[in-house]
C-alpha cells in the first residue's frame, strides 16, 4: 500500500537517495529542508532531489510550517539535524536548537496530527568508545580514554595497561556521550521512542555508521570523512587524519542507508526497535583514505597524519548488526571497493571547496584539538 512519506531534511544526502528509493517503490515524497548554505551552497532547490519529491523550504523548529507540511502525511523519517562532531564542541546552541528544539516541535505537531510511524536518524557516536574486550576474555562497555601524553599509546587499556580489543557493538550496549552531537542524536532517539508510542504512532531509530556515496557535500568540512577526504584529494591535497590513522570504523554506502530506512517504514517487526546500521565490515580510517586516493587516481598523495586528537572524537567503533538482521531483514549490499569507484566518478564531475584547514583552525582557536 503506497503511504505518503514526509521525509525532514530530505533534501540532504541521505534524504535524496531514500526519496527516490520511495518514489520508486510507489510512496509518494514529501521533503521538508532548510537548505542551509553548508549543506546546500546557495541553491535554490536541493541538487540531486527526484522532481517528483514535493519540496517544502522551511525550518523544522517552525510549527506553523511543520503542520502544513503534514498535512496527508502517513509516516514520517525525521533526518533533519545539524551533524558534524566537531563543529557541535562550539556550535553548542546551533546544534541543540535544530536537533533536539527541532525534534520537540516535530512531536508538538505530532500530537496534533498523529502518524502511523516515525523513524528517527540517530547515529554510532551515542556508543562513545565501542565495546572491547580484554586478553582474558572479559568485555568492557564503558571504556573512556584519558588525555594522551606524548609517547602513550591511543588505543584505550585495562586496569593493567594492556590493550583492549574492539568487538561488534551491539543496541544493548549503554550510551556514553562523548559530544554536544551526541547528546543530541540521543536526545533525538529518546524523544522519539517515549513520544510516538504516548500518542498511538510507532517509533523506530536507525544508529548510523559512516555513510559515504555520491551526492554527499563535499564542501562542509564537518561532514562525513569520506567525502572530507575527496574534496581534499580533488585539490590535490593529502587527507588530514587525526590520531595514527588506525581507527576502526564501519562506512556503509548510501543505497544500503536508504534500504535500511525503506525496512524500518514497511516491516511490522520494526516498531519501537532501535538498530544498528552499517556494512558489517570494519577498515582503519587510513587505510580507507589510502583506498580512495587510489579510487581516485591520485596514488601519489598520502595521507598527513595529524597524530593530535578531536575533543569529542572516539577511538574504535564498528556495528553488531544481529538485530537489523533478524529483525529489518537488513543486510548491506553494496561492495566497498565498487562503492569507491562509484564515489571517485562522482566526485571527477563536481567541484570541492577544501575547507579543512578552516575547520581545523575554529576547533584549535578553542582548544578542542590536542
Amino acid at each position: 500500500m503506497a503511504d505518503r512519506i514526509l521525509i525532514t531534511g530530505g533534501a540532504g544526502f541521505i534524504g535524496c537517495h531514500l526519496a527516490r528509493l520511495l518514489l520508486r517503490r510507489g510512496h509518494r515524497v514529501r521533503v521538508l529542508d532548510s537548505l542551509i548554505e553548508q549543506v546546500h551552497g546557495d541553491a535554490s532547490r536541493a541538487r540531486g532531489l527526484p522532481a517528483d519529491a514535493e519540496l517544502v523550504i522551511g525550518d523544522i523548529r517552525d510549527i506553523a510550517m511543520l503542520r502544513r507540511a503534514l498535512v496527508g502525511v502517513d509516516k514520517v523519517v525525521h533526518l533533519a539535524a545539524e551533524v558534524g562532531v566537531g563543529q557541535s564542541m562550539y556550535a553548542v546552541d546551533r546544534y541543540v536548537s535544530v536537533n533536539d528544539q527541532g525534534t520537540a516541535v516535530l512531536f508538538q505537531a505530532l500530537i496534533e496530527k498523529p502518524v502511523a510511524r516515525v523513524v528517527v536518524a540517530s547515529s554510532m557516536s551515542v556508543y562513545g568508545e565501542g565495546l572491547y574486550r580484554d586478553a582474558d576474555g572479559a568485555l568492557h562497555e564503558s571504556v573512556t580514554r584519558k588525555p594522551r601524553a606524548s609517547g602513550e599509546p591511543w588505543d584505550p587499556l585495562d586496569a593493567q595497561g594492556r590493550p583492549l580489543v574492539p568487538v561488534p557493538t551491539p543496541e544493548t550496549k549503554r550510551p556514553a556521550l562523548a559530544s554536544v552531537y551526541a547528546i543530541t542524536k540521543y536526545a533525538q532517539e529518546r524523544l522519539t521512542l517515549t513520544l510516538a508510542p504516548a500518542y498511538g504512532m510507532e517509533g523506530v531509530a536507525l544508529r548510523l555508521w559512516n555513510a559515504y556515496g555520491p551526492g554527499q557535500a563535499l564542501s562542509n568540512p564537518y561532514t562525513g570523512v569520506l567525502a572530507i577526504f575527496a574534496a581534499r584529494l580533488q585539490n590535490g591535497q593529502p587527507p588530514v587524519i587525526f590520531e595514527d590513522g588506525r581507527q576502526r570504523r564501519d562506512f556503509v554506502h548510501v543505497e544500503d542507508v536508504a534500504r535500511a530506512f525503506l525496512l524500518a517504514l514497511e516491516r511490522p517487526e520494526a516498531a519501537g526497535g532501535v538498530f544498528n546500521i552499517g556494512s558489517g565490515e570494519e577498515r582503519t580510517v587510513a587505510e580507507v583514505a589510502l583506498l580512495l586516493a587510489e579510487a581516485m587516481e591520485r596514488r601519489g598523495i598520502a595521507p598527513e597524519i595529524a597524530d593530535k586528537a578531536r575533543a569529542g572524537d572516539i577511538r574504535h567503533c564498528v556495528p553488531d548488526l544481529s538485530l537489523a538482521r533478524a529483525r529489518l531483514g537488513y543486510v548491506a549490499q553494496r561492495d566497498f571497493r565498487d562503492g569507491l569507484a562509484e564515489l571517485a566518478h562522482w566526485v571527477a564531475r563536481q567541484q570541492a571547496e577544501d575547507r579543512v584547514h578552516q575547520a581545523r583552525r575554529e576547533l584549535e582557536a578553542r582548544g578542542l584539538v590536542a
